[in-house]
């Protein structure tokens, strides 16, 4: 029988590859033979090896008749990698435990079909819920073209995102803030509107310690952000993409003088058409969103259908004042019957602060 503790560690090694694997999926491969690892991998970088080519490599001893443990099915068609599943058959392994299936058309059993082909024992769905829970991003992405979207915010426990004059520095703690810089890491893209240009001047990069940097994407329906923002100003150093629906070349000019990307899409109620939008990044490989607007943005993707996941954190403080901002501002909905509700719900003392998460229902 398939032993849990080969396959959680696999799940562990995927981990690994959080932030510098899109879009590919995280996958990790454990070898086993006689009850003794003689081989463990993950994939580590998009473009390179897979996780059962990199175990593979890591072999102590022959793998004949060794059982690979591995989270994702193996692939069976040439990308910029070859098949994973021709290695395992040149190393004569025996036996092959998955957790995930994979949906990519590609491969979806096709991989499984191939190792029974060839002589090959394959288990599937060990452990599946657990492995399939950490590529939520890369599902939704190879199923649907379009991001994956994470609407994060930060308020106190009356509701605010920042005080009434609109300062909003801090409102969590120092490790909720770290937290975030982890998110940033994990999720290749991270949006705002264009008020949060105005107010914050922010950079969005990823300040964690060997993090990735996200593509920075700013919704400017009318495309007024200032051109010495510091967004604008980086972008030959790190990507920027405006959102917009103005279409005169003039007033997109400076920004791409820039380097900024320009993308004109059709407007929706006076604004950027989000779900056009996550289309239109979607054909840029960009598989995940995590979006730090302000409360009309977050109302506006919540509208539209576009968010996939929420994490708010909660903390333990009061602002007050009636004008102060909060999370999701808009029209909202004319009756408690047509919330938005979450599902999965997770809890999490970070720190000092609480962070409440779950899917869009």
């Amino acid at each position: 029988m398939p032993k849990e503790e080969y396959m959680r560690l696999a799940i562990e090694l995927a981990k690994k590859g959080e932030g510098h694997v899109n879009p590919n999926p995280m996958v990790g491969a454990v070898i086993v033979k006689n009850d003794t690892i003689i081989g463990q991998g993950y994939h580590r970088k998009y473009g390179t090896l897979h996780a059962e080519r990199n175990a593979i490599a890591s072999l102590t001893e022959s793998a004949r008749g060794a059982t690979i443990y591995v989270t994702l099915e193996p692939c069976c068609h040439y990308g910029k990698t070859p098949p994973c599943t021709e290695a395992i058959v040149e190393q004569g392994i025996a036996k092959v435990v998955i957790g995930s299936r994979d949906p990519n058309p590609l491969v979806s059993g096709k991989g499984v079909e191939y190792l029974r082909e060839h002589g090959i024992e394959v288990v599937e769905d060990f452990l599946r819920e657990e492995c399939d829970s950490i590529n939520p991003v890369f599902f939704h992405y190879i199923r649907n073209k379009t991001p994956y979207v994470v609407m994060k915010y930060a308020m106190t426990m009356d509701g605010k995102i920042a005080c009434h004059t609109g300062a909003s520095k801090w409102v969590t703690g120092e490790q909720a803030r770290a937290y975030v810089q982890e998110l940033r890491n994990r999720y290749m893209g991270i949006m705002v509107g264009a008020n949060t240009v105005f107010l914050d001047d922010p950079m969005l990069n990823c300040r964690m310690e060997g993090g990735r940097n996200p593509i920075r994407i700013v919704c400017d329906s009318h495309l007024k952000i200032p051109v010495n923002s510091r967004l604008v100003q980086t972008a030959g150093d790190i990507p920027v993409i405006i959102a917009t629906t103005c279409k005169e070349s003039e007033r997109q000019k400076p920004y791409r003088d820039a380097g900024c990307e320009i993308i004109v899409v059709s407007e929706y109620h006076g604004r950027v058409c989000l779900k056009e939008l996550m289309h239109r990044l979607g054909e840029r490989n960009i598989d995940s969103i995590l979006l730090e607007g302000g409360g009309t943005l977050n109302w506006s993707a919540l509208e539209e259908g576009i968010v996939n996941h929420v994490m708010g954190f909660v903390a333990p403080k009061f602002f007050g004042g009636y004008p102060a901002t909060t999370p999701v501002e808009g029209n909202g909905v004319e009756d408690p019957s047509q919330a938005v509700l979450l599902k999965n719900l997770a809890y999490k003392a970070i720190g000092e602060d609480l962070l409440i998460e779950g899917d869009i229902g």
